[in-house]
């Protein structure tokens, strides 16, 4: 396993569209996902130690955005025939179990990845109304193991300030996790 961090945030670095298969049995597009005060797009998987230590408060989070009107979508890229807990059934499986509130998706070419230059799950792109990026952070302080129970929420609170603002914030705190594990 390999921990990387993404780049911080490209400031006005326009989303791009895509056609994944979600768990749901639709196909999702950008636009299908679009929230009228904002969109988060975030590469995240089944198996990765960072993403299991993420998931409860991931999942309470979301929520609580997409009453403000921000869009989530999860983008799962990695290669299933090397990791197989990252199947589309386990998928399924990670979704009901963890009560995801958000579309799922499998990305089996790796192209939505590539053309968002995700580096690590989880990886974070959170858009305005305008699908203008304005923050590629970290969910909180937790790493492999889940940070403290009154931790700053990065995410939450950058994705308000978009929600209210069209802005994210000027100083940022890359994500970190398990590299995305590319078809060879």
């Amino acid at each position: 396993m390999v921990s990387l961090q993404p780049p911080i945030c490209d400031f006005g670095w326009k989303a791009i569209d895509f056609n994944l298969e979600g768990v749901d049995g639709k196909n999702w597009t950008l636009e299908d996902a679009r929230g009228p005060n904002g969109t988060l797009v975030m590469f995240i998987c089944n198996h990765c130690p960072y993403v299991k230590a993420i998931t409860d408060r991931l999942v309470r989070d979301i929520k609580e955005l997409q009453e403000k009107g921000i869009g989530v979508i999860a983008i799962m890229s990695n290669d299933p025939t090397e990791y197989p807990e990252d199947s589309f059934d386990n998928m399924k499986l990670f979704s009901e179990t963890n009560g995801f509130t958000f579309p799922y998706v499998i990305d089996p070419t790796q192209g939505t990845a590539k053309a968002y230059d995700a580096v690590c799950t989880p990886d974070f792109f959170g858009f305005n109304k305008d699908l203008e990026l304005q923050y590629r952070g970290r969910l909180d302080e937790s790493r492999k193991e889940p940070g403290a129970i009154d931790a700053k929420r990065d995410l939450f609170e950058a994705m308000s300030e978009v929600a209210e603002t069209g802005k994210g914030p000027a100083d940022q705190i890359a994500s970190m996790g398990c590299s995305i594990k590319w078809i060879e």
